[in-house]
């Protein structure tokens, strides 16, 4: 073995027949028991992995630990508000935008006929042109029309606009009042060095930018630089398409509303396949009050993007910075929806990420002591028979007997 090659623990074999299966199932129980105590520790320990290369970037210019840990929570904490503002000020803006739009349609002018009737009216009209089966829409479309209230309609776009409203000041505010988050993340920046010689003392040998806390950090940095490429791309294209749709007059809506959109798009992709569905609904929905061509031409974008986004983006930009199989993938997002909800499908792309590094540095590091197996040897007497002799007469045959060659 080279001499900086890593040490192996040996597990014996009674801990792996006893202790493996209680260790296990007492991490369960503890989960299950304290579950919020342990997302709490894991969103502290995921926010502690991404700062503390900037922190370490901080003590190279020989400014403390404590010093470089307050300046980078004061940089991020201005960085994360000012883009919340800045990101909640367009998205309500462009909520109400869209909420206008929509009562629109519903508004009756002089004749008492309003644009969704119009356009339920031409649709019909289309499809008795155009379709061999005649489909009646009008019908079930005008009952439809006829159930929606205008005032109801009214109330329920302002109550989102204010849901909308609400979610940005709450999510401003939940900035600065996780203060246990906060603090345990601070903790772990502050004893990061202490816990990294730490872990050299138990996992003997290596090189030293391949300790644990080291390579976990890449992973996550990895995952996170990845996902972000990823959330602009598909947000750029989903805003510079709709855009395009917009200005080409397939669309119209999709111009004037084509930052809110993308922004949309760009958000939700983040949320591991159905991601790229739920950027579609926003200017679906939109696209649905203007004309079916709008409605199919966005879907067409959509499905465009979404092809796009599997067999080239997510390959490209994510790279190797989640390397296990989808079903561990699919896995990991249904036990953490079950755990935490949404915040916990949020958090278990980086979680497996960080879990596929520790498993790769364990297994590297800690060997299991083999059991006895293998072939098993039998010593079982066998008796040979010799043939009886040919009857009196006939030749010998062949074979027979082994010192008497045979004629040519």
């Amino acid at each position: 073995m080279p001499p900086d090659a890593p040490g192996k623990i040996l597990v014996p074999r009674w801990v792996q027949l006893v202790g493996l299966p209680l260790a296990i199932v007492g991490v369960w129980l503890l989960v299950s028991a304290v579950n919020h105590a342990v997302f709490v520790f894991v969103v502290a320990a995921l926010i502690a992995i991404l700062l503390n290369p900037i922190v370490r970037a901080f003590c190279a210019l020989r400014i403390p630990r404590g010093v470089a840990v307050l300046l980078v929570y004061l940089f991020f904490a201005f960085v994360v508000s000012g883009m919340s503002v800045i990101v909640g000020t367009v998205i309500a803006r462009e909520v109400q935008d869209v909420a206008n739009q929509v009562e629109d349609q519903f508004t009756e002018n002089s004749a008492g006929v309003t644009p969704a009737d119009r356009r339920l009216a031409d649709l019909q009209r289309w499809i008795d042109r155009s379709s061999p089966v005649k489909v009646d829409v009008k019908t079930p479309g005008e009952r439809l029309l006829n159930s929606i209230d205008v005032a109801h309609l009214q109330r329920y776009s302002g109550r989102a606009v204010e849901v909308a409203r609400t979610l940005v000041i709450t999510l401003f505010e939940s900035l600065f009042n996780l203060v246990l988050v906060i603090v345990i993340s601070v903790y772990m920046l502050l004893d990061a060095p202490r816990l990294s010689r730490f872990l050299r003392r138990v996992f003997r040998g290596g090189e030293l930018d391949e300790d644990l806390l080291t390579r976990i950090e890449r992973a996550l940095l990895a995952y996170v630089r990845g996902q972000t490429l990823v959330s602009l791309v598909i947000g750029a294209t989903a805003g510079i398409g709709l855009w395009i749709l917009g200005i080409t007059g397939v669309f119209p809506g999709g111009s004037t509303y084509a930052l809110g959109f993308g922004a949309w798009a760009a958000a939700v992709e983040i949320i591991p396949y159905v991601g790229p569905w739920l950027g579609a609904l926003a200017p679906a929905a939109v696209a649905a009050t203007e004309s079916a061509t709008a409605l199919i031409a966005v879907g067409l974008l959509f499905l465009f993007i979404h092809q796009i986004e599997g067999h080239v983006v997510i390959p490209k930009l994510m790279g190797s910075a989640v390397k296990v199989h989808p079903l561990v993938v699919i896995f990991a997002l249904l036990a953490a929806g079950e755990l935490y909800g949404l915040a916990g499908v949020l958090i278990a792309m980086p979680l497996v990420a960080v879990g596929r590094e520790i498993g790769t540095f364990l297994g590297e590091r800690i060997g299991l002591e083999r059991w006895p197996g293998g072939a098993i040897s039998l010593n079982v007497p066998i008796a040979i028979n010799d043939p009886p002799p040919p009857p009196e007469g006939e030749p010998a045959t062949l074979g027979s007997d082994p010192d008497v060659a045979p004629e040519r």
